[in-house]
């Protein structure tokens, strides 16, 4: 039986990409991780990947005339590794149909709020600011958009009263850290099926 390839991109530290890679090797997670992305070649995720021998792909996008040129690399690396499944990881780039086209449904981002609340950068200071009372986490198909394509899984905890930014911070990549690789497992058992915007996760028999 052919592995479940999945290829992780990130830019900064790479805690999640770390906690797949613990899964893998804990035997928790039954994928292969073929390559890492990552658009930043000082970022520590990449020091983590060649920790793992996994492979990594690094690039400068100032260094290339459009999102598209180097998206076309990338895809390159990724068609050659036969790659079933893209897994955004912390990585800060918008993606173009480059990539939204071969990949649609096969690409999964995850967001720290819960969406469509608070899109984009900085979601866990925008919804402490904003006072919310629940916030949480989001696993969701990429689009091309900032963060709006169908979600697949979210997970939400209470905000106490007096917690500070940073407890509320790391309660919430302990719970990315066990729901992404929760939802990449979920698709490559075929569970997951995706009409229109709605997503269902088949219970398992």
């Amino acid at each position: 039986m052919q592995p479940y390839r999945i290829a992780v991109f990130a830019s900064g530290s790479g805690s999640n990409f770390q906690a797949i890679v613990d899964c893998v090797q804990s035997k928790e997670l039954d994928v292969s991780i073929e390559l890492l992305v990552c658009d930043r070649p000082d970022a520590l995720v990449v020091g983590r990947a060649i920790q793992a021998n996994v492979p990594v792909f690094t690039f400068r996008p100032k260094e290339y005339a459009s999102r598209e040129a180097y998206e076309a690399l990338i895809l390159k690396e990724l068609s050659d590794r036969k790659v079933d499944l893209i897994v955004m990881a912390g990585y800060m780039r918008i993606i173009t149909n480059v990539l939204v086209e071969p990949f649609y449904g096969r690409m999964i981002n995850i967001h720290p709020s819960l969406l469509p609340s608070f899109p984009g950068t900085k979601a866990i200071t925008q919804a402490y600011e904003y006072g919310v009372k629940l916030t949480g986490v989001t696993v969701h198909f990429v689009d091309g958009g900032l963060d709006s394509g169908p979600i697949v899984a979210q997970r939400s905890i209470e905000i106490g009263e007096g917690e500070s930014e940073a407890a509320l911070t790391q309660r919430i990549h302990a719970i990315e850290h066990g729901l992404l690789p929760q939802v990449i497992d979920w698709l490559r058992a075929g569970r997951v099926s995706l009409e229109g915007r709605r997503v269902t996760v088949k219970e398992v028999e």
